[in-house]
């Protein structure tokens, strides 16, 4: 337990006579109640039993910042990583602004953020290792890295920028409230360092002595209705309409005249000028996903293609199926699939722990992504075992054993194909929160699959026009469903106030001639292809041409799609939580030197000992009920 010291200030110390019961969402503040189950628990702080004797100690507790005191001296960020024994480049609580207007009449708002322990905390449902957790004890949302395989992925959900991602460890870590401090009757950190009395502690919804309100947003601050943050803010002096971000985000804050709220607006920082920035763009630390998505995208709909179209009689899929195209198609799609999923599981900060993104089935679309994913494998992997096993027997085996693994690989693909989908509707980051995210997909599964199809029966020399035909149109298809999503998408964008309307901003000037140059890429697709389903050509060129323009505008869609997301993070400064200084810093040198608190990204090893080390120390009981704990949740 944490030691107090005799002199504690009055100040550091919890001090809440008296709590509303409701909070301002509705919600009940007291998490357990006399005699509930959970009530009387220890926390087990670094192995210590004893039970805190706060009388508010399961009542839902928030910080609270005074936005008028706030002097940005970041004593609060300082002692939050003292006591936390952050690295430089880790920051569980961090100081940005917000500026507007000019000399003499220049304002600053500075805004001091951490976790927000939100009552509907989509970190915890993200996290497909249930490395999070909701106490009820203070409320408090407690992530454990060990447990936490380096996914990211809660990073990508939380509206708040609150998990921290460690490339050098290869895992998450945050703000825990410093409940070891609750239970001794002191408030965290960081609020008993403020120097200006910007930031205070407490049970939800109590105003702190001095001061008069309890809002839910200022400027700067994202959306409330995704997670039900809970902080409270002070802002009694007015701002200008418009306040600015200083780091490189292309975004200002608008105020609304009727309500008067703030909303995102566009701040074109460097202009309209295209540029090229390729670099930039194939050069992106989630190039992993790209080759993940598009390789089982292909091969999904490749699959399909082949099982259905057989089941249904269609003439020419048939004549594929049973001529000596099949077999070559099947072992490309498994090695396919095998290289996606290997690229995926080395971009893991623990990759050697990838058995723990089943942990969470029961909320997280990332553990049913992989599961689905998993299954299709699986169904592929045993349709192309007895494909072989009947080339190589002589039909030993009955046909339905195939049609078995063919339903298996149907199943996978429907489960895996939409929650693939579903983990990239995150409301935090507008620019992949539409409906054009699933027409990509899915017109990525028609276009290549259909052409991968297509490039393995010429090889194989048994490219019929009535199956020339066919994969043409429903590669047309696929390519004309990205088309239209695409076009819906960027009219969407550019009338968003969100975080959306400057991924457009950027997509259109940063990397406007890759984004042309798709389009057009697409558009020379979609027309070639359409001409062949119409003219018919079994030329070798024609398609080698066609699956090189779709595979190409694929890559480039792709990778616009995760360099391009900007999510809704709190403003940062100049040189802190600054995309733009992160990437100067890895470029000149500057992260060489701790002090700047940028590190290089990076991958990690697969560490086999460490995975036999586990297998071989786990009792056989204990790895039956973690096997039951996955499939109940």
């Amino acid at each position: 337990m944490f030691k107090a010291r005799d002199n504690e200030p009055e100040y550091a110390r919890l001090n809440d006579p008296a709590s509303e019961s409701i909070n301002r969402y509705g919600l009940p503040i007291e998490k357990a109640s006399e005699g509930d189950a959970l009530h009387g628990k220890s926390l087990n702080i670094n192995g210590d039993d004893s039970i805190g004797e706060n009388p508010n100690r399961y009542k839902q507790h928030g910080f609270y910042f005074n936005a008028d005191n706030c002097i940005a001296c970041h004593a609060c960020e300082a002692a939050c990583s003292e006591k936390n024994d952050n690295p430089a480049h880790i920051a569980f609580r961090s100081v940005g602004f917000v500026e507007g207007g000019t000399y003499p009449a220049y304002q600053r708002l500075n805004i001091s953020m951490a976790c927000n322990h939100c009552d509907d905390p989509v970190c915890l449902k993200g996290c497909p290792t249930r490395a999070y957790t909701k106490f009820t004890e203070y409320g408090a949302v407690v992530q454990d890295p060990d447990i936490c395989f380096g996914c990211g992925y809660c990073t990508w959900v939380c509206p708040y920028n609150a998990p921290q991602l460690d490339p050098v460890k290869g895992q998450v870590t945050k703000c825990n409230m410093c409940v070891d401090r609750l239970e001794v009757g002191l408030k965290p950190a960081c609020v008993s360092a403020c120097l200006g009395k910007a930031l205070d502690f407490g049970v939800i919804e109590n105003v702190p002595d001095g001061c008069t309100q309890a809002k839910s947003e200022i400027p700067g601050f994202p959306r409330t209705d995704i997670t039900h943050p809970n902080i409270r803010f002070q802002q009694t002096r007015s701002t200008q309409r418009e306040m600015a971000r200083v780091d490189s985000t292309a975004l200002k804050y608008h105020r609304d005249d009727a309500d008067g709220s703030f909303r995102p607006a566009l701040d074109p920082k460097h202009g309209f000028k295209r540029e090229w920035n390729f670099g930039k763009l194939l050069g992106s630390h989630e190039n992993a996903h790209i080759a993940f998505t598009l390789s089982i995208q292909t091969v999904m709909g490749a699959f399909a293609m082949l099982t259905i179209g057989s089941w249904f009689g269609l003439e020419s899929v048939s004549g594929f199926t049973d001529g000596k195209a099949f077999l070559p198609a099947l072992l490309t799609m498994l090695a396919l699939t095998a290289v996606g999923l290997f690229k995926l599981n080395m971009h893991l900060g623990k990759p050697h722990r990838f058995y723990r993104g089943f942990y969470n089935l029961r909320l997280s679309p990332v553990s049913r992504e992989i599961a689905g994913v998993s299954l299709f494998f699986a169904g592929l992997a045993g349709f192309t075992f007895f494909a072989l096993s009947q080339l190589l027997f002589d039909n030993r085996f009955p046909g339905i054993v195939q049609d078995v693994f063919a339903i298996i690989g149907l199943m996978g693909a429907g489960v895996g194909g939409y929650f693939m989908y579903k983990l990239y509707r995150i409301p935090a980051r507008p620019f992949w929160d539409h409906w054009h995210t699933a027409a990509t997909f899915a017109g990525t599964a028609l276009s290549l699959g259909s052409l991968l199809l297509a490039l393995v029966a010429l090889a194989s020399n048994q490219l019929s026009p009535e199956l020339g035909r066919l994969l043409a149109m429903t590669a047309g298809v696929g390519l004309a469903l990205e088309g239209i999503g695409l076009l819906f998408h960027a009219q969407d964008l550019q009338g968003q106030e969100s975080e959306g309307t400057a991924s457009f901003y950027e997509q259109t000037t940063t990397y406007g001639y890759p984004y042309w140059l798709r389009n057009g890429l697409l558009a020379f697709a979609l027309a070639l292809a359409v001409s062949v389903a119409l003219i018919g050509s079994n030329s070798a060129w024609t398609f080698i041409v066609l699956t090189l323009m779709a595979l190409a505008a694929s890559v480039i869609g792709r990778a616009l799609f995760y360099v391009l997301v900007i999510p809704t993070t709190m403003p940062g400064a100049f040189f802190w939580r600054n995309k733009g200084f992160v990437e100067h810093a890895r470029e000149s040198g500057l992260a060489d030197m701790p002090q700047m608190g940028v590190v290089y990204e990076r991958h990690h090893p697969f560490k086999l000992g460490k995975l036999l080390e586990t297998i071989r120390s786990t009792s056989l009981s204990e790895k039956i009920a973690q096997v039951r704990r996955i499939v109940t949740g």
